[in-house]
């Protein structure tokens, strides 16, 4: 690459859902646009739920392109989370409708793209693209773990989105894990078990 090469469109790309016990891992990749900038981005982690599915919307209707990127609760048992986090970046990238010159990634592991791929540990706090990644996809896990409490009342997961609180692990351990429960995570394993520890 030439310093007179610029590059054109930058995919930022983010996680959410490596942590909890249960449902999928989803990955978002956005290319902003600079004509419709976003004002606010953040860490998802860092913005109230109000405050992210406001700029959900926003994001959704003003970016370049923006693509979600899912790896599925077996696909997570069988290859690992960090597999699985890597598979749902690149998902994400190929679904965009545009092709980015390069990707910039949050964290420290890349999954294998065809363009040059950057990562930036704490980029979603301040690399624009990558915030709007993280929000994205924290927006989109959030709103699937609620229709999965529709279908598993039991488990709470609308309040704490399968990660794993204390309420989460004493209902793991009254009802048993769900279709949707990590089996390869250690409380899950515990769960099947019929372990109480």
């Amino acid at each position: 690459m030439t310093g007179a090469y610029a590059l054109r469109w930058i995919a930022g790309v983010d996680e959410a859902g490596r942590g909890p016990l249960a449902g999928p891992v989803m990955a978002a990749a956005v290319i902003l646009n600079p004509e419709r900038p976003v004002a606010g981005l953040d860490d998802s982690k860092r913005l109230t739920p109000k405050r992210r599915e406001a700029l959900f919307e926003l994001i959704v209707t003003r970016a370049h392109a923006w693509a979600i990127g899912r790896a599925e609760v077996a696909e997570i048992d069988e290859m690992n989370i960090l597999q699985a986090t890597l598979l749902a970046m690149s998902r994400a990238v190929a679904a965009l409708t545009v092709r980015p010159d390069a990707v910039w990634i949050d964290g420290n592991q890349a999954p294998a793209l065809p363009m040059p791929a950057r990562t930036f540990i704490g980029g979603d706090r301040d690399r624009g693209a990558i915030s709007a990644a993280s929000i994205l996809a924290k927006v989109a896990r959030d709103r699937e773990m609620a229709q999965l409490a529709e279908r598993h009342p039991a488990y709470g997961f609308d309040r704490h989105q399968g990660y794993p609180t204390a309420a989460h692990l004493a209902a793991l351990r009254q009802h048993g894990p769900s279709p949707v429960h990590r089996r390869s995570f250690a409380p899950v394993r515990r769960a099947l078990a019929g372990d109480s520890a």
